[in-house]
């Protein structure tokens, strides 16, 4: 079954035009020369800079504090297995900005968070909390990135990825903002993660029903047994099986995604399984600007985590860092004590359970190359400099006109430890909606585990897994 899958990935998608113009592709996709030295990546995990390559040291101002290491033991009265305890349910609220006051904070808001504020002046506010720079993870990981320094190539031509890289960001010293997009795209998440979820496509009128989903992922990438892995998973990045178990409308529907690192050599491969048909189909395009079925159209697959697959549609420019004022430590909203009915409102999220800290942020901005396909012409990502992941996103549609606001509420799962995202809000400010994905408040919590099989991931699988 490993081998049906390796041929599985292996076989040109009909859109790529066969085998020729894969090999060619395959032919193009030099590697461009690494550009970090030893000398440079010892300063990873020193004293000038954490071992994922942000800034030790906290701002002037001293509204950022220094990282000491994160959140390094788990807080009194978690349990294993359930909802996460909040490490700093005291921190009181620093400061309020809502539409009134927004011009004493714009330097620290994105335009996409000002447009959020002008466009619900009477209800929506953010709660700024003190920064808690929380994220942290296992040694072996942050021994990883070291390697990655120096030995991880970007790969320039075709669709793009990256070679020479294992477990987790590959660049944690970015020269590029391709290399920012992939240290985001290949962010340690785990090994193995089982987790229920609720999403929400909320109306005008604030009406929506709450999908459940059984998620199944494997990140064979971001395994320490490299070798091993790399037999079974050849260049995959993520595999993932997802059910639907609520609605009874929509239960039993499924998908299968298989997500590769250089997507030139293999490209993404995508089953579903619908009730309607009763079989599982091949998906033959499913990516970048295509709206996922069963949300309303409120967000592409590339919107999925806030941004994933390849960027090569886009001319890409980095434009430094700036502190930020953005989701994190979103432990209310993740809270076994509240319900999907006390988080979602009319035109937004509830900002009582939103927590907002002052970030450094790298700052990545997208405009869609000439002749490219994409319902968005401009994109900008703020890429969190303690995790590598997109903390928010805009969007502007192909007329220029500002679209959408993504946003990330992290957590930091500290039994495992690891920064991620507890749920995302994708605000479409045209249609006056918003979508909410991670809603898994009332269910059990993540179940981080080691190890999976490629047999777990084939189409047969995906059929047993939604009966």
């Amino acid at each position: 079954m490993a081998a049906y899958l390796l041929f599985l990935m292996r076989t040109p998608a009909h859109t790529y035009g066969g085998l020729g113009i894969c090999v060619f592709l395959l032919a193009m996709a030099w590697p461009a020369v690494a550009e970090v030295s030893a000398a440079e990546a010892a300063r990873l995990g020193g004293g000038e800079l954490t071992p994922l390559g942000a800034e030790r040291a906290g701002n002037a101002a001293g509204t950022i504090p220094a990282w000491t290491g994160g959140i390094t033991e788990m807080p009194p009265g978690y349990v294993p297995g359930r909802h996460h305890v909040d490490p700093f349910a005291d921190d009181p609220v620093l400061y309020s900005i809502d539409a009134a006051n927004l011009g004493e904070h714009a330097d620290k808001l994105t335009d996409g968070q000002k447009a959020l504020l002008a466009a619900y002046p009477d209800t929506l506010h953010f709660n700024v909390y003190p920064t808690r720079r929380s994220a942290s993870y296992p040694a072996w990981v942050y021994e990883a990135i070291r390697e990655n320094a120096t030995s991880a190539t970007l790969l320039t031509a075709g669709k793009g990825g990256v070679e020479g890289a294992h477990i987790s960001s590959p660049f944690p010293m970015p020269k590029s903002a391709e290399e920012v997009i992939w240290n985001h795209n290949l962010r340690w998440r785990g090994i193995r993660v089982k987790r229920r979820e609720g999403s929400a496509a909320v109306t005008r009128m604030g009406r929506y029903q709450v999908v459940r989903q059984l998620q199944d992922f494997a990140y064979p990438y971001g395994s320490p047994r490299v070798s091993e892995v790399a037999a079974k998973f050849d260049n995959v990045l993520l595999a993932v099986k997802a059910k639907t178990y609520a609605p009874a409308l929509r239960a039993g529907e499924g998908v299968l995604v298989i997500e590769t690192i250089n997507q030139t050599r293999d490209p993404r491969k995508s089953w579903r399984y619908t009730r309607s048909l009763r079989r599982i189909i091949r998906l033959p395009y499913f990516g970048y600007e295509v709206p996922p079925p069963g949300l309303d159209g409120l967000r592409t697959v590339d919107d999925f985590e806030l941004y994933n697959g390849p960027p090569d549609r886009y001319e890409w420019t980095l434009h430094g860092k700036r502190e930020i004022l953005i989701p994190y430590n979103a432990y209310r909203l993740h809270s076994d004590d509240v319900t999907p009915e006390q988080i979602i409102q009319r035109k937004h999220v509830n900002p009582e359970l939103l927590r907002y800290e002052l970030h450094r942020v790298w700052v990545v901005e997208g405009r869609l190359k000439e002749g490219a396909r994409h319902v968005y012409s401009r994109r900008i990502f703020y890429v969190d400099e303690d995790s590598w992941q997109i903390a928010i996103s805009e969007a502007y549609d192909r007329d220029g006109k500002f679209w959408r606001v993504m946003e990330a509420h992290a957590v930091n799962y500290y039994e495992v430890p690891v920064l991620w995202a507890t749920a995302y809000v994708f605000y479409d400010l045209q249609q006056e909606r918003y979508l909410i994905n991670g809603l898994d408040n009332g269910l059990p919590g993540f179940e981080f585990s080691d190890g999976a099989d490629p047999r777990e991931f084939s189409p047969n699988a995906l059929s047993y897994y939604i009966r």
